[in-house]
């Protein structure tokens, strides 16, 4: 319920923007605790997510045997699980970090819980909604650091940002008919001729590109980051080129094994540069 593989992105980037604010990991404490706060924060909101979302995840193949919907736990137990969750992760954050960090974490909560959640049913806007709350941590881990949030925090923001949409758009398409049959507008959905997912994925993959290379130009990186992100993100770009040519779930899939590559390596290049 707690999905980890969203918490072990959250936890990811986190790091990176501790890391970035002050140009190394010392405080090693102070750290552990912006990783407990975090991690419960994203939990409880993952629990609320799967919570709200029991019915529709009912009616999906690759939803229907979450605990909620297959019976293992009740939604009044999915619900006050995911509000200590996060509870808990809002006071380590607040008495042990600093309120700048407890209050992105509870804003990235509310966005992703009560924003985002109920937009899936509403708008194909909903991915580019629910990408603000995706690129927050990051800023969360800058502001534990420096108890404040500088211009790199929010290039932080932006390199996460652009990534989630061709990230997530090749995830829809990929299961466009488990999406319909549960209600979500998800842009494949709306659009089913793939004429605005693939317009989505191209310009999201070229402002990635754009924005990868941002902190180079304000001095957080240096020139192997520079030329090592404008590598990185041909490579997402060719994907996504190829998925415009055939649109297929192979060539969907490849737009996400790339946007999952893509985002660790990126990150570990920036921290490598900042070594080197």
């Amino acid at each position: 319920m707690t999905k980890p593989s969203i918490m072990a992105l959250v936890l990811v980037t986190t790091v990176l923007g501790f890391y970035c604010a002050q140009g190394n990991l010392h405080r090693p404490w102070l750290l552990l605790w912006t990783l407990i706060g975090s991690a419960l924060s994203c939990a409880g909101a993952s629990v609320l997510n799967q919570y709200l979302e029991r019915d529709e995840d009912a009616l999906m193949n690759r939803t229907r045997r979450r605990p909620i919907p297959s019976g293992t736990v009740s939604p009044a137990q999915a619900l006050s699980f995911g509000i200590t969750l996060v509870l808990a992760g809002l006071a380590v954050l607040g008495w042990q970090v600093n309120l700048l960090t407890a209050f992105l974490s509870l804003l990235t909560c509310f966005l992703y819980v009560l924003v985002y959640t109920p937009m899936k049913k509403m708008s194909w806007l909903n991915t580019t909604i629910g990408a603000i709350p995706g690129a927050i941590p990051p800023m969360g881990g800058w502001a534990a650091a420096a108890n404040g949030l500088d211009f790199g925090a929010w290039v932080l923001f932006l390199i996460l940002f652009a990534w989630q949409h061709p990230h997530f758009y090749a995830i829809a398409w990929m299961f466009k008919e488990d999406y319909k049959k549960a209600g979500f507008k998800m842009l494949p959905v709306v659009y089913p001729d793939g004429t605005m997912t693939l317009a989505q994925i191209m310009a999201f993959s070229f402002a990635l590109i754009g924005f990868s290379i941002m902190p180079s130009m304000i001095g957080m990186s240096g020139k192997i980051y520079f030329w090592g992100a404008l590598l990185l993100g041909a490579v997402p770009l060719y994907c996504a080129r190829a998925f415009q040519y055939e649109q297929s779930v192979l060539n969907a899939r490849k737009v996400l094994l790339a946007s999952v590559i893509y985002l660790p390596l990126l990150l570990g290049l920036m921290v490598i540069d900042g070594i080197f």
